[in-house]
């Protein structure tokens, strides 16, 4: 069975930075995309970035773009978001998602992930 379990969230001020993580079990993540969602209260789970099966090209949300960066460890079957200058409307649950096909390029949209996490919550505030 395919697991994918979040770490890093946590409560931060503005301007702070944090890196979560990925890890993934019961499948190697070498062919796949993988990508970052985030969802805040009230509101729908929407595209952070994604990251290309060879890791050559990420895509970002227009709110990330500059501030945030995916990366991913094939050896490790683990992939990263790099979160710099946070502000308040960062605050959400992230989720990190494994493509349903292999030798994807990072989707921005949700139903072409097959498998979730169960999330890692990020709060920044003062």
């Amino acid at each position: 069975q395919v697991q994918l379990v979040e770490s890093g969230g946590e409560l931060v001020e503005p301007g702070g930075s944090l890196r979560l993580s990925c890890v993934v079990s019961g499948r190697t993540i070498s062919r796949y995309a993988l990508g970052w969602f985030r969802q805040a209260p009230g509101k729908e789970r929407t595209f952070v970035a994604g990251i290309s099966w060879k890791g050559h090209t990420a895509y970002y949300a227009d709110s990330v773009q500059g501030r945030f960066t995916i990366s991913r460890d094939n050896e490790k079957n683990t992939v990263y978001l790099q979160m710099n200058n946070l502000g308040p409307d960062d605050t959400a649950v992230y989720y990190c998602a494994l493509e349903r096909l292999t030798f994807g390029l990072g989707s921005r949209r949700p139903f072409d992930y097959g498998t979730w996490g169960q999330g890692t919550q990020v709060t920044v505030s003062s």
